[in-house]
């Protein structure tokens, strides 16, 4: 039994369950409730499975293109990956390593210690303030790299870009990386630090295709920053796996991207729904924090968020509960159609 002394030993991220039964209503993992665009669809369908037999472009050509274009960068900006969990795993390996500690909130995507764990990195968890919301100035102190999801997960809250600037501006020997998995579903187009690549080299911006573009089934997710940036990132990815995404998903993210019309209206319709039930849960007597995602973030006045989270999934009803800290009496609801989320109102107006 000797071997088990130099296994390395982290504790797994919890995902949200994956309930295989139909008739489960599933608000639990911020999956999109409406399918990818018919162009994706077009594209697979046409696809001569014959190809299979050869590789992927390692390149991953056709989807950095479109993506630039989308973007109005170069191609070299931009790193893809198998969903932006495995852009976000290589980007902790490639730079953070100078010993010092990486900052990020205490409350926010419960991948990020994981990762450091498991690749040994120092960090340190910085607290939201009584309202969810970063502390500017807690990152404006040496370290050895900062991420910062916005919009943030699970709070569901947008931190100014101004705010974020400054931080990176005064961190230019660290990498700051932005994860921006749900900016598609804030209000403004001007909310994303992407356009501020070009004036940063030290900025890094995450996004995936597994909220707003309806494809978390394909497992892609890409990361922009400053040509230097993606080089050493490229470098790390071609010394750990060449061929990181199939050529069905390579063509099937580039489809998706060309059918930007279909994705704003997706977009649109979970804001829509979003506010709606917004709305709604206030009349019922929960407090959301404002929401900036496909997802709400929600605390019962009276009855306590374990009790109404046994209660939805008896009635085949997923949403997400952490029993942690600061969070444990709150649920985090993805926004699904308006036929779901009509079907949980009613459930709770019952219950409550």
């Amino acid at each position: 039994m000797n071997w088990e002394n130099n296994v390395r030993r982290v504790v797994p991220y919890t995902a949200g369950e994956q309930p295989q039964d139909p008739s489960v209503i599933k608000l639990n993992t911020n999956e999109c409730p409406y399918p990818p665009s018919p162009k994706v669809a077009d594209a697979l369908r046409d696809y001569d499975i014959c190809n299979l037999r050869k590789y992927p472009d390692m390149n991953i050509t056709l989807l950095l293109e479109a993506l630039a274009r989308l973007h109005g960068i170069l191609p070299e900006q931009i790193f893809v990956g198998i969903g932006s969990d495995d852009v976000l795993s290589m980007a902790f390996m490639t730079f953070f390593n100078s010993g010092k500690p990486v900052l990020f909130p205490d409350v926010t995507y419960s991948f990020y210690d994981v990762w450091a764990d498991l690749y040994k990195i120092p960090y340190e968890c910085k607290p939201l303030d009584e309202n969810f919301n970063i502390v500017k100035e807690d990152y404006l102190k040496e370290n050895g790299g900062i991420v910062i999801a916005n919009p943030n997960a699970p709070t569901a809250i947008l931190a100014p870009v101004s705010d974020l600037e400054e931080i990176i501006q005064a961190n230019p020997d660290s990498v700051v990386i932005i994860d921006e998995a749900y900016i598609d579903f804030a209000d403004e187009k001007k909310d994303s630090c992407l356009p501020l690549i070009d004036k940063y080299d030290n900025l890094l911006v995450t996004r995936t295709f597994s909220k707003s573009r309806s494809m978390a089934g394909m497992r892609i997710g890409y990361a922009c920053g400053s040509k230097k940036l993606i080089k050493y990132l490229n470098d790390v990815k071609f010394s750990f796996n060449s061929y990181t995404l199939s050529t069905p998903a390579i063509l099937a993210g580039a489809a998706s991207v060309e059918d930007n019309d279909y994705f704003e209206d997706i977009c649109n319709k979970v804001r829509r729904t979003r506010k709606r039930v917004w709305q709604e849960l206030r009349s019922l007597g929960f407090e959301e924090t404002v929401s900036h995602t496909n997802f709400l973030f929600a605390s019962h006045e009276k009855i306590p968020a374990g009790q109404i989270f046994e209660a939805l999934k008896e009635n085949k009803i997923y949403v997400r509960h952490w029993n942690k800290p600061r969070i444990d009496n709150f649920l985090r609801i993805t926004v699904g159609t308006d036929e779901e989320m009509d079907t949980m109102i009613a459930f709770l107006k019952k219950y409550l």
